[in-house]
């Protein structure tokens, strides 16, 4: 266990220094996000005019489960997979660039953009497949608190294991959303072993660069119970920030990361800027 933590402790720090390559890669989570904040807005404003969202609000307050009204669901399956399509889209051109970086190249925000797309069948699709489960699961979850919370916990687990490649899958091999999860599959039972524990490296460090960000919103919120205000206002915005900034990091690292297993699980190759020694024991393959 000690050398599986070991081995993604040292992945996360090798993809950071391929991110310090690449800063620009911080520019897709960055869009990302905006993104993202914009769909959130779409639906959240109806919803807050139309009274739906004070209803939702009420309900789960009064530990009641979802509505069972059916425009409900509907507003939230399309929700979600807007969602799922702006992350998808951004997630295909980060990791195309990242390949392109692995493998020798300089890629531009351009490249990445037009990797994704020129997917945009496949991440529709598979943004359709992410909303459905992701749809399912919040059903599952509504309907019973506990239980539920632990049901969904499971299959959600086993679902992100399941569809670990999917997106390399998409954006190499322009892949639908049924076969991607097929050769994901594939590729995780091919190379099984201890390649998930990467995950734990960036895991790690996101954590550490999170402190960062944490103690100066604890000291800020202390000053301004002490009537700092100003101090106080100060500290939590720098930390906002510095978490912000682990966040984007993060989420660039783990593209890296999984560009580089993707690029060895199917290749046999060791993509640049990657020690091969640590490549080959994150996929100790089953005998």
């Amino acid at each position: 266990m000690f050398h599986r933590m070991t081995t993604g402790w040292q992945l996360a720090k090798q993809s950071l220094n391929v991110l310090r390559l690449d800063k620009e890669l911080l520019i897709f989570p960055i869009l990302s996000g905006l993104a993202c904040l914009i769909v959130t807005a779409s639906f959240a404003v109806p919803a807050f005019f139309s009274g739906m969202l004070k209803n939702v609000v009420n309900q789960e307050g009064g530990g009641v489960a979802a509505p069972d009204n059916i425009m409900f669901y509907v507003l939230m399956f399309l929700f979600y997979f807007a969602t799922y399509f702006v992350i998808i889209f951004f997630n295909s051109a980060l990791v195309a660039c990242a390949i392109i970086r692995l493998k020798g190249g300089d890629p531009i925000l351009s490249d990445g953009i037009g990797a994704a797309m020129a997917r945009l069948p496949q991440i529709a699709g598979w943004a359709l497949v992410a909303a459905s489960v992701g749809l399912i699961l919040k059903i599952i979850e509504s309907r019973s608190r506990r239980f539920g919370s632990f049901v969904t916990s499971l299959l959600g687990m086993a679902w992100s294991v399941t569809t670990f490649f999917v997106i390399p899958v998409l954006v190499v091999e322009k892949a639908g959303p049924i076969d991607a999860v097929k050769r994901s599959v594939a590729i995780m039972k091919k190379t099984w072993g201890e390649s998930l524990s990467a995950n734990f490296g960036i895991g790690a460090i996101t954590f550490l660069a999170m402190l960062v960000g944490i103690i100066p919103i604890a000291i800020g919120v202390a000053a301004l119970g002490a009537q700092m205000t100003v101090l106080g206002i100060a500290l939590i915005a720098i930390g906002a920030v510095l978490l912000l900034v682990a966040s984007l990091i993060s989420s660039a690292m783990g593209s890296i990361m999984l560009a580089a297993l993707y690029i060895y699980a199917e290749e046999g190759t060791v993509a640049g800027g990657f020690d091969e020694s640590l490549i080959q024991s994150a996929f100790a393959t089953k005998k």
